[in-house]
């Protein structure tokens, strides 16, 4: 597939295409159909889009401020929960929704990679809100790629577009 046919018409990176970035996940393949229910899609489709919305994912490192990543991931993680309370108990949604949460928590709750040996930050040990430590950026590419793998897991279960700003974290293609 050519990578102009993997973007939609708006831009998006078309749901049909992602097969080709997921590994390690088990999908509907070869004749074996499964339609999702409506109502379920819809409540996928409204958490990918408010993932749209959240800059944590997919802007730039260096306009990252700690204090806000923190209070969108917060955000995010009630999103999550709310996604999952209004999910059927049998969606095939809730383990990549599941797991989402968890990189949530895992960001906001567990020590970040301790870099303090091997360098420093601009020469000194590295105080404030206003920049992120090395360990801050390598904790938030950790939950940018789990988010990236699910969403795109999600996108295509469910046959969604991703907005190009989301899909920037979603595995690459194995097709260049």
């Amino acid at each position: 597939m050519s990578k102009s046919r993997d973007i939609t018409q708006k831009g998006r990176i078309a749901a049909k295409s992602l097969v080709h970035r997921l590994s390690g996940f088990s999908l509907p393949f070869f004749g074996v159909q499964w339609t999702p229910p409506a109502d379920e899609r819809e409540i996928v489709r409204g958490l990918l889009t408010a993932l749209e919305d959240r800059r944590v994912l997919f802007v730039p490192y260096h306009l990252e401020v700690v204090s806000q990543v923190t209070s969108s991931v917060l955000q995010m993680r009630e999103t999550l929960t709310k996604t999952l309370q209004a999910l059927p108990e049998t969606s095939r949604a809730a383990g990549s929704v599941r797991a989402m949460r968890t990189a949530c928590r895992r960001f906001l709750e567990e020590p970040m990679p301790d870099f303090r040996n091997l360098m420093r930050w601009h020469g000194r040990q590295h105080a404030g809100d206003e920049e992120g430590s090395p360990s801050f950026f390598v904790a938030m590419g950790e939950l940018r790629a789990t988010f990236g793998a699910h969403i795109a897991v999600l996108a295509y279960q469910y046959s969604l577009d991703v907005e190009p700003e989301l899909a920037s974290i979603l595995p690459s293609s194995d097709e260049a």
